[in-house]
């Protein structure tokens, strides 16, 4: 099949992370691919004060940021400007996929020639921050929809009608993260990813690691992320910080870390917390996104509900205080709890989906149109 992506800028986050790595794995399966993207929309003087202001690095202007992208292999086009992707940006292809709610309004807008329209869903996109009316009408437009954790599926579900979804979960690559059974460190250590959104909830992980060090004044805390560090965002004394650090070397830091703590008010999947399982390390999280569906208290981490600090510095005590024959027992849990994901399961399942849209789309149950109707039936899923 031909496919294209729409997407936002390239950029270092998760969620981008996950259409690369779907356009590499489609890629290898013997289809041709691309992503297609607008510039970033420069930031005004205004902006960029009132970021600085705020504690944040001062925003960049930079036409092509650091991504995914680099050394991906991927064909991408990047357009010289922030604007609507249109017919005259994607080629004519049996696939468009949508890959966030803005991206939803200019694929729904695109020709029927470029393809059987798609939406990839890896959040419910309705926050405060976002135009709240044209994120919600994205969900009711013509597409089909693949989402990445049952929540969002029950989530169109109940909300918007469309109970024809496919589920593709995100997974892990296991030959980028995994380690040998070990026991606790010497010095009890705790991971968190640094990222200053509000959804993220790193105040709450702060606010808990406070508490939990007033308890266990040795803790230490290993943390890395693609923004600088803030003022208003302080690690503990000690902490150690990596910003922006290879893919490479992401794997030593989840491996030396005795839990690892996410405390996410909403969250549509969750990436770091299965690639720490996969590291060996139990995880203490809030009840968001794919933790909610997996991790189990007292098995493989601690489960606690949004904005508990005071559960959530129990939780990280909890797990630190195991005997270290209990911690392992945690530790293989966690292991084996992601044992069986992997992106090439999940990118089957994914070329699935996109064989089930062409025939929707020949049917007219949405929009587009698919040149190469698979013959095989889909498993819906």
């Amino acid at each position: 099949m031909r496919i294209t992506f729409v997407s936002p800028p390239p950029n270092m986050t998760g969620g981008f992370r996950v259409i690369v790595i779907y356009a590499q794995q489609l890629m290898r399966m013997g289809h041709t691919v691309r992503i297609v993207s607008p510039s970033l929309q420069m930031s005004s003087l205004r902006k960029k004060l009132k970021s600085w202001l705020k504690g944040g690095a001062w925003p960049s202007n930079s036409i092509v940021p650091r991504s995914h992208l680099e050394g991906s292999g991927v064909a991408h086009r990047f357009l010289d400007r922030w604007r609507p992707v249109t017919d005259a940006d994607v080629p004519d292809a049996d696939i468009v996929i949508a890959t966030w709610w803005e991206t939803a309004e200019w694929v729904n807008e695109l020709s029927q020639s470029k393809g059987a329209k798609v939406y990839l869903i890896q959040h419910h996109e309705v926050f405060p921050h976002l135009e709240v009316r044209r994120s919600v009408a994205t969900y009711r437009m013509p597409l089909h929809k693949i989402v990445v954790a049952r929540w969002l599926k029950e989530v169109m579900r109940d909300q918007y009608g469309d109970d024809v979804v496919d589920v593709v979960p995100n997974a892990v690559d296991h030959r980028q993260f995994f380690a040998s059974p070990r026991g606790k460190q010497t010095i009890p250590t705790v991971g968190l990813l640094y990222h200053t959104s509000r959804d993220k909830g790193l105040d709450v992980s702060l606010s808990a690691l406070q508490i939990a060090r007033e308890r266990i004044p040795r803790i230490h805390v290993v943390s890395f992320g693609s923004e600088r560090l803030t003022e208003k965002f302080r690690l503990p004394p000690g902490a150690e910080f990596y910003f922006c650090p290879p893919q490479e070397n992401i794997r030593a830091l989840y491996s030396q870390c005795d839990v690892w703590i996410t405390a996410s008010r909403t969250e549509g999947f969750n990436l770091p917390a299965m690639e720490a399982m996969a590291c060996r390390a139990p995880v203490v999280s809030t009840r968001a996104g794919w933790p909610e569906e997996e991790v189990i208290t007292g098995v493989n981490g601690v489960l606690v509900d949004v904005e508990d600090y005071e559960a959530f510095a129990k939780g990280i005590e909890w797990v630190l205080s195991r005997s270290d024959a209990d911690w392992r027992k945690l530790s293989e849990n966690a292991y084996k709890t992601v044992a069986s994901a992997s992106w090439e399961a999940s990118a089957k399942m994914f070329e699935t989906a996109l064989e089930h849209a062409c025939r929707r789309s020949a049917s007219s149950q949405i929009a587009g149109r698919c040149a190469s109707i698979p013959k095989t039936k889909s498993l819906l899923l």
